[in-house]
């Protein structure tokens, strides 16, 4: 009995000391991603202070009306108007999710209700490694395939301009389309379906009436993911669109953007000077237009869980 009753102590001990173990990894593990957390959104901050610090400071000189509603950009005569580059960047943007968003849902039905199971498995990861292709990849591309096309077929003095960039966008945005409204799809109650089905409804009645709307969320977190990696997208379109500050008067017109004119000049500015600071501000505004489209996920995603 004494003996059993040590060796029933010394397990009671060892189950103990092997709890408070798991109890101290826990606390290291929890403390552990508090501090990564914690040092991220320090560096975030960080980020964001110091592009709006050093580019507010064009404000001292340059007037906002001038910045935001002057087209005039000429920093050897002090003009500093970036109309130009944000309507460049939203046109070439709106275009390329008005090419990319529908092909991109198309491709999304396809896999998730048409496509059998082998492909899936095949097309999936495919679409990983699409997304994974570098930008510079997609703007040589165009640059050697599609802007001679688009000069010799329309007849266009140069082919470049806001149509070869927005082309080349909503390839690059289609596989954050297709996996994230797949995912969205899939995501919807079979029963859903089944009940539609049920009630007589056509296959295409039951995508269209019932899958998509109960997806929507989901698919608009796609398209709004989608827009911020095709406004902040740099080498494809610098290499595409013609990198000329003007009014876009047609779809061929070369025009320029904010990133595009940002890596054109970023090299050649002193920093400090109102020509670097009116780069940052730039650079600024486009941050700022990034986190306004992940705050519009967040909202979506809190619809998408009530």
């Amino acid at each position: 009995m004494k003996q059993a009753a040590a060796v029933s102590k010394v397990a009671a001990k060892e189950v103990d000391n092997g709890h408070r173990r798991r109890l101290f990894y826990d606390r290291c593990g929890r403390c552990f991603f508090i501090a990564a957390a914690a040092l991220m959104t320090i560096v975030i901050f960080a980020i964001i202070f110091f592009v709006g610090k050093q580019g507010l400071q064009t404000f001292a000189v340059v007037s906002p009306l001038e910045f935001f509603f002057s087209g005039q950009w000429d920093p050897l005569a002090g003009k500093y108007g970036a109309l130009f580059f944000i309507l460049g960047s939203f046109w070439s943007t709106l275009l390329a999710i008005l090419i990319g968003a529908p092909v991109g849902l198309m491709g999304a039905i396809f896999m998730a209700k048409v496509a059998p199971k082998g492909l899936q498995a095949v097309m999936r990861p495919a679409i990983d490694i699409y997304a994974a292709i570098p930008s510079v990849v997609y703007g040589y591309t165009g640059l050697v395939v599609l802007v001679p096309f688009l000069r010799e077929t329309f007849g266009s003095a140069t082919g470049f301009g806001v149509l070869a960039a927005a082309l080349v966008l909503s390839l690059m945005v289609l596989p954050t389309i297709i996996a994230i409204s797949m995912d969205a799809i899939q995501a919807v109650e079979p029963s859903m379906e089944e009940a539609s089905l049920a009630l007589g409804a056509t296959w295409w009645q039951t995508v269209w009436h019932v899958v998509l709307p109960a997806a929507a969320p989901g698919i608009l977190t796609a398209v709004v993911l989608a827009m911020a990696r095709a406004i902040g997208e740099t080498m494809a379109v610098q290499m595409l669109i013609g990198n000329t500050p003007q009014l876009i008067t047609s779809l061929f017109t070369p025009t320029a953007t904010l990133t595009s004119n940002i890596v054109v000049e970023m090299g050649n500015t002193p920093f400090g000077s109102v020509w670097g600071n009116a780069l940052f501000l730039m650079a600024f505004v486009l941050l700022l237009l990034s986190l306004a489209m992940m705050l519009l996920v967040r909202r979506i995603g809190k619809r998408r869980v009530t």
